[in-house]
């Protein structure tokens, strides 16, 4: 597994966020829909700015100091503060903030598990004898 891992993780993440969304507005109303959309949408956006600092901070060579400052300067002042805004707007309940914001582990581990359970990371050697590769 590599960075395209994380990437239809995102991508599924906003899928699932998509797709579950008319029947939370159906049974829970509108405010619960946008608490747990938004903090789905603020978790994707956390994961996103998280891989490309572990990109641009973490390879062979020299870092691009001024790409990391950007990414860092956005995403700890501009994405934490609106997560405490988000979770300051009265409507909104906190654990449906957290849901949503937990939307993302939830997909990686269950897209983990089911590599796992298809074998889809076994090596050749690995196939041969039934041992389980690195996840």
């Amino acid at each position: 597994m590599g960075l395209e891992f994380i990437y239809r993780t995102l991508r599924t993440t906003g899928i699932v966020l998509l797709i579950i969304s008319p029947f939370l507005l159906y049974y829970f109303g509108v405010w619960p829909t946008l608490a747990v959309f938004s903090g789905g949408v603020w978790g994707i956006l956390n994961l996103w700015f998280i891989m490309h600092l572990v990109r641009v901070t973490i390879k062979p060579g020299s870092v691009d100091k001024s790409k990391m400052i950007g990414l860092m300067l956005y995403k700890f002042p501009v994405l934490y503060l609106s997560g405490f805004f988000l979770l300051k707007v009265e409507q909104f309940n906190p654990a449906l903030l957290l849901i949503g914001a937990g939307a993302v582990l939830g997909v990686m581990v269950l897209k983990a598990i089911g590599r796992l359970m298809l074998g889809l990371d076994l090596t050749n050697d690995n196939k041969q004898t039934g041992v389980q590769g690195v996840l």
